[in-house]
């Protein structure tokens, strides 16, 4: 008899904490593949919105896209690349840093953009954390119980980094139903959080935006640009993006960029329904 009810209150247990996992607000209706090289790496809706916020936080402050590859690297290890309100002790949200070593309040960890800061703020104190192993360099930050277990999710982490940071043009695409998100996300102010001041010159009759770019580098800023609103395109209602002669459209079976004559190498468009 003790057995069987250990039995069902372990099973309950797991089925309560599956659902935990899942319980994040975000419709994870489709998913993303990332493909570089001859590695493919899947993620679905949530999981693609903060790895790109850690590919767009690294681009605006100047850091290479090794510091993305360590981020994403650490986060798949810590929480999957969830944003969860629970974990070891007291840690919780995506890097689960803990209130008690002084990462900041739980309502701040749990806030993303705050979370990923404090992880880059800490990674850029470690000297030569661009020639360390990866593995060592989120050591460094995290100081975990199992140090190796990062260097397990090093090669999927750079394959989204590459494509994240826009060192490989339009690897990065996901199957998502426009629909699905809401016509009321306010995709404008997420842009300027994201990476900095944005502007986006927007035309209401036909839903067509365009984002310009300038300066230097700006096919890799334009396919990070562009590949950030695919991975965030489900939430905001992102039907289509078109850049450097190629699109990108929701509702595809198999993910990807076509070649297209109606795309700008100066501009990223997007359309929202």
């Amino acid at each position: 008899m003790r057995w069987v009810v250990a039995t069902v209150v372990a099973t309950v247990a797991l089925v309560l904490v599956v659902f935990k996992i899942f319980e994040t607000g975000i419709d994870n209706t489709g998913f993303c593949l990332a493909r570089v090289g001859d590695r493919t790496v899947e993620v679905d809706v949530e999981q693609a919105k903060w790895a790109s916020l850690m590919a767009a936080d690294a681009q605006q402050r100047g850091l290479p896209p090794r510091a993305t590859t360590i981020a994403i690297a650490t986060a798949y290890q810590e929480s999957k690349i969830r944003n969860i309100d629970y974990g070891d002790r007291d840690s919780v949200g995506l890097f689960q840093q803990r209130p008690s070593q002084g990462w900041g309040t739980v309502e701040q960890i749990l806030d993303p953009r705050y979370s990923i800061g404090r992880f880059y703020d800490a990674l850029v104190k470690i000297d030569d954390y661009e020639s360390m192993e990866i593995t060592e360099a989120a050591q460094a930050v995290q100081r975990s119980a199992f140090p190796s277990a990062y260097a397990d999710h090093e090669a999927d982490a750079r394959v989204l980094a590459s494509a994240l940071r826009g060192y490989s043009p339009g690897a990065f695409a996901c199957a998502t139903d426009p629909k699905a998100g809401s016509t009321s996300a306010d995709l404008e102010t997420y842009l300027d959080q994201a990476w900095g001041r944005v502007r986006v010159d927007s035309d209401p009759s036909s839903g067509q935006h365009a984002i310009a770019l300038t300066g230097k580098d700006i096919g890799t800023r334009g396919w990070a640009l562009a590949q950030f609103l695919v991975a965030n395109s489900t939430e905001y209602r992102i039907a289509e993006v078109t850049f450097d002669d190629m699109r990108w459209e929701a509702g595809q079976d198999e993910p990807g960029w076509r070649p297209t004559e109606d795309a700008s190498r100066t501009e990223v468009r997007f359309v929202r329904r």
